[in-house]
């Protein structure tokens, strides 16, 4: 079975959302409201609607990293990791969690980078040589 995932959550402005959304990450907008918008998040849609964003707080175990909770995010292959990593710190975006390589040599090898919208809402971008290993054990 074969699915797209939605996600909605809170964020305080629409139009530094649509910054951050579209101009930084480069998601197309879909439809959207006084009070919400949507977008394309790399083949998934999120909701973004005023309000209050959700609490975290970095307590997520990850070998020797704490990782902010809870968060969202996607898996890309290496390639396309490594455009979007560059595309962020082009944007001068500040990392919770730099890019790196983590699992080296390991099943689920990957690389791995952590940041905050402008609300404060982790997310961390994967990366995979092959997207067949994501559940490799």
């Amino acid at each position: 079975m074969k699915s797209l995932f939605h996600f909605a959550f809170n964020i305080t402005d629409l139009e530094r959302a649509r910054r951050f959304y579209g101009d930084v990450l480069g998601c197309q907008e879909g439809r959207s409201t006084d009070t919400w918008v949507d977008y394309d998040f790399f083949g998934h849609q999120i909701s973004m609607h005023l309000g209050e964003p959700f609490p975290t707080a970095n307590t997520g175990h990850v070998g020797d990293t704490l990782v902010p909770m809870p968060h969202f995010g996607l898996v890309l292959n290496l390639p396309d990791w490594n455009t979007l990593a560059e595309r962020l710190r082009a944007a001068g975006t500040q990392f919770v969690v730099e890019p790196h390589l983590r699992f080296e040599g390991l099943p689920g090898e990957q690389w791995t980078m952590f940041f905050r919208d402008p609300f404060g809402n982790p997310i961390e971008v994967k990366g995979f040589a092959s997207l067949d290993t994501i559940y490799n054990a």
